[in-house]
């Protein structure tokens, strides 16, 4: 894939969007608007956030009202009935930066549990925009091991891109797995690395200690610095993060707690090309890069750099149109992001307090919300 060259020197001439006046931008600035430009011409439904009625929220969301938004008010009231019904702990809809729906206790702190490598994705953009790590290393020139049964030689020939893909072929015990995850996980030296996805933990770990290492930066931290603050996250803060370890691997996991209405800013962030306002949180083009699906994850459903992307237009068996991708968790944990219709859907779940969803119940409830969505051009 090819890259941009963000340390070019030069200018250009451009005209002022208003007065029409030539202005002298730096190339690096120029190469930015470009790249922006042709994101969104690739990929019209992504294109949002240059429409006039889009805004992005301050300290607060803005509460719109959902039947001038064109959303129909029984079906949403449908669904805010259904979401009562499974126990949902918070849901919110947010559509061009305005909050639809906000249901349940949406500033409550609740651990993310996968939801939580969709944010390292991001952190790993932005070090890779400041050229801190090369996605092309392999775990044996980077000194990556593990606990015995140690890496073997064929192991260490995985790449960074490889573990973002969740396709390293390392199938070492990981910290932080589910039961189904470890069951599930193929035997040692089954695939070679970048031939096979499976969705490892392992990976997932081994990457949060391999960006501390390149940045000096704690993860949470970072993902304060980079993403909770230039969104005016209202809820998070370094300390709603933690390591977790297990004996048999040196890696240890970093689930963290965040709020639905604070999952809500990082949804809206990702719909807009990792655009906050005027500032480039995330490159544009490693949104592009890493919402494109590499890998068939489920039917219908593929794997990018640790979002789940839409092959069909659908997500969780609800027709949300194309460009669609989500970031997942454990027990019902959910940030759907549909950029042909400018909604970011937040689930979350207090699955460890009450039953677990059943199969099906979340997709309902998206089925429901969507219905009640104004219908696509």
């Amino acid at each position: 894939m090819s890259t941009v060259n963000n340390n070019s020197l030069g200018s250009h001439n451009v005209k002022h969007a208003k007065s029409g006046q030539p202005m002298l931008i730096s190339r690096r600035d120029h190469n930015a608007l470009l790249l922006a430009t042709l994101f969104c011409a690739l990929s019209p439904a992504r294109s949002a956030w240059a429409g006039p009625s889009v805004v992005f929220p301050g300290r607060s969301w803005e509460n719109a009202d959902p039947a001038k938004m064109g959303w129909s008010s029984p079906k949403l009231q449908a669904a805010r009935d259904y979401a009562a019904k499974i126990g949902s702990s918070a849901v919110v809809v947010v559509q061009d930066g305005r909050m639809i729906a906000g249901w349940g206790d949406v500033e409550r702190k609740m651990e993310i549990h996968s939801m939580r490598k969709s944010f390292m994705s991001a952190l790993y953009g932005i070090a890779v925009s400041k050229k801190q790590i090369d996605l092309d290393k392999t775990l044996g020139e980077l000194g990556i091991d593990d606990k015995p049964p140690s890496l073997t030689a064929i192991e260490k020939k995985a790449t960074i891109r490889d573990l973002l893909k969740a396709r390293s072929g390392v199938y070492h015990v990981a910290a932080y797995e589910s039961d189904t995850m470890a069951e599930r996980r193929p035997e040692r030296g089954s695939h070679a690395p970048g031939t096979f996805w499976y969705y490892n933990n392992w990976d997932f770990n081994v990457l949060g200690v391999l960006l501390r290492r390149a940045t000096g930066e704690d993860t949470f931290a970072a993902v304060d610095k980079y993403l909770a603050q230039p969104l005016q996250m209202q809820d998070f803060a370094p300390a709603d993060g933690r390591y977790v370890s297990t004996d048999a691997s040196e890696h240890p996991a970093y689930p963290m707690h965040f709020t639905a209405r604070d999952l809500a800013r990082f949804g809206w962030l990702y719909l807009n090309a990792g655009r906050w306002r005027d500032q480039q949180v995330v490159p544009a083009q490693w949104v592009a890069e890493s919402t494109k699906a590499y890998s068939d994850a489920t039917p219908g459903m593929g794997y990018g750099y640790m979002w789940w992307v839409s092959k069909k237009d659908i997500q969780k068996h609800t027709h949300v149109g194309p460009g669609a991708f989500s970031a997942r968790g454990h027990r019902g944990q959910y940030i759907v992001v549909a950029p042909a219709h400018r909604v970011v859907v937040v689930h979350l779940y207090d699955g460890w307090k009450y039953r677990e969803l059943e199969v099906g119940e979340f997709d309902n409830l998206l089925r429901f919300i969507f219905d009640a969505a104004p219908k696509l051009r």
